[in-house]
């Protein structure tokens, strides 16, 4: 599914598909065919986990070292919510987290990032290398 966000001054998320999520950054597209964490203040880098029943608390304290207002937790293609005992570190931190499937988490983030807001979002892209 393609995406087209409002404003293009901070990093988008183009479009998303079975695999893979287009990244546009700096006027550039790029497809990323892993998991991933996009922040809206430039953040980029690899969230390694290939499968939901892999995740571990320390994937979300690694969310928690940006101190976003909020996380926007992508789950795949169907709807699936980390334990709580994970989400520890943000909840010391006073740091929100929603759950939604892939498709909703980009969507979502591009709303937020196009309002200002200093937004991670944490897409578990299943079947990825």
């Amino acid at each position: 599914m393609k995406l087209q966000p409002d404003r293009l001054d901070v990093q988008s998320i183009l479009g998303y598909g079975p695999g893979w999520v287009g990244l546009g950054r700096n006027g550039v597209a790029e497809k990323i065919e892993r998991s991933v964490i996009i922040g809206s203040r430039g953040e980029l880098m690899d969230w390694h986990c290939t499968r939901f029943e892999d995740l571990s608390e320390a994937h979300f304290e690694q969310l928690a070292e940006y101190r976003p207002e909020i996380v926007l937790f992508g789950s795949g293609t169907r709807l699936r919510f980390p334990p709580p005992a994970f989400l520890r570190s943000l909840m010391v931190q006073r740091i929100g987290l929603e759950t939604m499937d892939t498709l909703a988490a980009c969507r979502t983030y591009n709303i937020l990032a196009g309002e200002g807001r200093h937004v991670l979002v944490a897409l578990l892209i299943e079947g990825s290398n």
